[in-house]
């Protein structure tokens, strides 16, 4: 089975993890093709995943782009659709990965004549992408997949909502590598001892620093819990969101607790520092179409509470694997966290639980029949 994978983003956010885990068992036979250069590209080559840069030049759409915006970008596009046409023909089907991917893909299978499947890693609705943006995504795939693979239940009603078609969708979650979430307890020390960290209750949060991932709620919820607990917030803006990550500076500055949050930025060791945590916590203020981070938390062994949203709820069952809180509410994010650092033993079970429960759930191998199996 030859595969041609289309994605737009040299760096890797989630969809971008995924479609590692997709692609390695064709290595032999696949392509990836990517919509601009970066650090995505060296960890598909890491991982001997044939990658080639399909062009150098920034598609200038965005998720609230208008359509007047959209059109203004074909000019860039119909290189790239024509590059991808003439490529795809020595390949199987085209396998689009994010939404300027679909759109690519789309018209690349049709003059190709390749069948095309779509992977939804995105919740289409009003929050995050703009009305025409929702149309194009809808259209393109309710015309030209022959396959539409959500990652949660959250995506695809989303998707359906939207005027998808049920009858091309099917679930399926990402997949994991348990074993390389299993993080011996010297390294786990050392980044403690590194962070300043030793005597401290750690509260994580892993995620690109932008408003609706909501790196505010947990610096509000903060202030509201005692003196030896500390935030560390991994990862950086990814999308000209350098307003807010400024904002959040000046937030800690304002609730005096510049001593007990601390910035990492992007960062590559992320099971070492989810277990060095006591908690990690998922604070999106919008619906997650999946929550990467919540499973890598469970993995991790590492307590975790998140957001009642989205596919979250499809993750986490409250008091058995973890906590659910509402939406932009600090003060019930608090009282989890205050709960957590008064009574460890409590979230220590619920933790053990989680990590069982994921390593069954999200096995990577597991996940991978059930694409290969759609993909027959």
């Amino acid at each position: 089975m030859k595969i041609l994978f289309l994605d737009q983003s040299g760096k890797p956010g989630g969809a971008e993890l995924c479609l590692i885990d997709i692609a390695k068992p064709y290595r032999d036979s696949c392509l990836v093709g990517l919509f601009a250069d970066g650090a995505f590209k060296n960890l598909l080559e890491q991982n001997q995943i044939p990658v080639q840069i399909l062009t150098t030049q920034a598609i200038q759409v965005r998720k609230e782009s208008s359509l007047a915006q959209g059109l203004g970008s074909l000019g860039q596009l119909i290189p790239l659709i024509s590059k991808v046409t003439k490529i795809a023909r020595d390949y199987d089907f085209i396998y689009a990965n994010t939404q300027k991917a679909l759109v690519v893909g789309a018209l690349a299978s049709f003059l190709a004549r390749r069948p095309l499947v779509y992977h939804l890693h995105d919740i289409l609705s009003p929050e995050h992408f703009s009305k025409t943006n929702r149309r194009i995504a809808v259209t393109l795939a309710n015309r030209f997949a022959s396959l539409v693979i959500a990652n949660s239940q959250a995506s695809q009603v989303a998707f359906i909502e939207a005027g998808g078609k049920a009858e091309i969708t099917e679930v399926v979650y990402n997949g994991f590598d348990s074993q390389a979430y299993q993080v011996p307890e010297s390294e786990v020390e050392k980044i403690r001892e590194n962070l300043e960290l030793d005597g401290q209750f750690v509260v994580g949060h892993f995620s690109r620093l932008a408003p609706w991932k909501g790196q505010h709620i947990l610096i509000e919820a903060l202030a509201n819990t005692p003196e030896n607990v500390t935030a560390i917030l991994v990862g950086d803006a990814l999308f000209g969101e350098q307003n807010y990550v400024k904002s959040l500076h000046e937030q800690v500055a304002n609730l005096k607790l510049e001593k007990r949050v601390k910035f990492l930025g992007f960062r590559s060791d992320i099971p070492q520092l989810m277990t060095a945590c006591n908690l990690v916590a998922h604070t999106s203020t919008a619906a997650e179409p999946f929550g990467r981070v919540i499973v890598e938390a469970m993995l991790c062994g590492t307590p975790v509470v998140a957001t009642k949203a989205g596919g979250a709820m499809e993750l986490v069952e409250p008091d058995v694997n973890g906590f659910l809180v509402t939406p932009s509410e600090p003060q019930e994010l608090a009282e989890v966290i205050n709960s957590c650092f008064l009574q460890p033993e409590n979230c220590h079970a619920l933790a053990k639980n989680a990590r069982v429960s994921a390593s069954q759930r999200f096995d990577v191998s597991v996940i991978n029949q059930q694409i290969y199996h759609l993909l027959k």
